[in-house]
């Protein structure tokens, strides 16, 4: 049977997007895609419900109740007021226009913000191709030697030489939004944020929003937290 947890406790941040939502995602640990909406719903303060399928009982879950809520049969899905919620960057998205934060303030910031989680997004889908693959001994260092480091190139690049994300350790400077938190993950998702930085060393722009998103306050409880799973 899938895990069920509620998680934090109500808040105003419940109240401004409409009451508790419950996250339908794997039990991948504190990866993925859907762990990115827990990412930004625990530093928002929102609390959630949380029910988590292991990759071996989800075939049977997809078939029946995971497809009724989404046509496509895929996760995350989100519940809320009778509503379902698919798409886990336009969720992001949908949240943060919500809360009227993690979106950027002007149009040249929601647009940079939109940009580099696309990049992340083109990285993350090469990047789950490689881990899943059936030879993935091969195919994922191959991944790491080529595909992992253009783009941890291209995203120090430009983290370099935007004039919004030379202002402040986030992407468009000193305020944080969604796509801090897509990049944040994938990072996280290669194993690159751990162990002191290791496999970020070279990069230190990358570095420096890493450490950004870790020291938020309420980022930093979760990561101390038996809510975070590794």
């Amino acid at each position: 049977m899938p895990s069920t947890k509620r998680c934090l406790t109500e808040s105003a941040a419940n109240k401004a997007i409409g009451g508790v939502p419950t996250l339908h995602y794997f039990d991948f640990q504190s990866r993925g895609r859907g762990q990115v909406i827990r990412l930004l719903w625990e530093d928002a303060g929102i609390a959630y419900d949380d029910i988590r399928y292991s990759f071996e009982e989800y075939p049977e879950y997809k078939k029946s109740r995971v497809s009724e809520m989404n046509p496509t049969a895929n996760i995350p899905v989100i519940e809320l007021n009778g509503r379902i919620l698919t798409q886990s960057y336009a969720i992001l998205r949908h949240f943060a226009r919500q809360l009227g934060r993690y979106d950027g303030s002007t149009e040249e910031e929601k647009y940079w913000a939109d940009a580099m989680c696309d990049i992340v997004i083109d990285w993350r889908t090469l990047f789950v191709d490689a881990f899943f693959s059936d030879n993935q001994k091969e195919i994922y260092p191959k991944h790491c030697q080529t595909t992992r480091a253009r783009y941890l190139q291209a995203l120090e690049t430009h983290l370099k030489s935007h004039d919004l994300s030379t202002s402040g350790p986030y992407i468009i400077g000193k305020n944080i939004t969604y796509a801090d938190m897509v990049l944040y993950q994938i990072l996280h998702d290669e194993n690159l944020t751990q162990d002191g930085r290791k496999g970020i060393k070279d990069y230190p722009r990358l570095v420096q929003l890493v450490d950004a998103v870790e020291s938020r306050p309420n980022i930093k409880a979760f990561l101390q937290s038996d809510r975070y799973l590794g």
